[in-house]
């Protein structure tokens, strides 16, 4: 996965595109576009797309502390990754699309249990406790889930945008 000095550089301005995207949507609790983003980069850069994935988590990590919270952005996002590395294209756009937007919901609305084993190591949780603290937190994946489908819709309009700043690269 070697990179030249155009890709470094592109990769990681769409780092910092995710991170701006983020705390420009932080008035909206669980809104976000790193799910669209992250899907969008995978589609377009496939293995590469964890330079600019990673490129965000060392980000946020060094802009806003590289705390207990943050440990969890390790893997969170490489979970989508790989679920979007797995989708097949299809011919059909509009079921090619459709399958990226339900991948992307279906990340929002598992992103506490996801989250949940390393808060159970990190606090000491038993079983009981990690359900409990996954199952307090359902309303917020519910949003992050449903808001996920919604701004699937943009997930093809950033493919475009991204395969052209990729043939500049090479």
């Amino acid at each position: 996965m070697k990179i030249n000095l155009k890709e470094l550089t592109l990769y990681s301005l769409l780092g910092a595109v995710m991170y701006i995207s983020k705390i420009l949507l932080e008035f909206l609790p669980n809104v976000h576009l790193l799910g669209v983003l992250t899907v969008a980069y995978t589609v377009v850069f496939r293995k590469k797309a964890l330079y600019p994935i990673y490129a965000f988590v060392l980000i946020i990590g060094v802009l806003n502390g590289f705390s207990v919270w943050w440990v969890p952005y390790l893997y969170l996002w490489t979970v989508l990754w790989g679920a979007a590395m797995l989708v097949p294209r299809f011919k059909n756009k509009y079921v090619y699309a459709t399958i990226l937007a339900v991948v992307c919901s279906l990340h929002g609305f598992l992103y506490g249990t996801l989250y949940a084993p390393f808060q159970a190591l990190a606090f000491g949780l038993d079983f009981k406790g990690t359900i409990a603290w996954i199952i307090a937190g359902l309303p917020w994946d519910a949003v992050h889930g449903v808001s996920n489908l919604f701004l699937g819709a943009l997930i093809m309009p950033a493919v475009r945008v991204l395969e052209k700043a990729k043939k500049i690269t090479t």
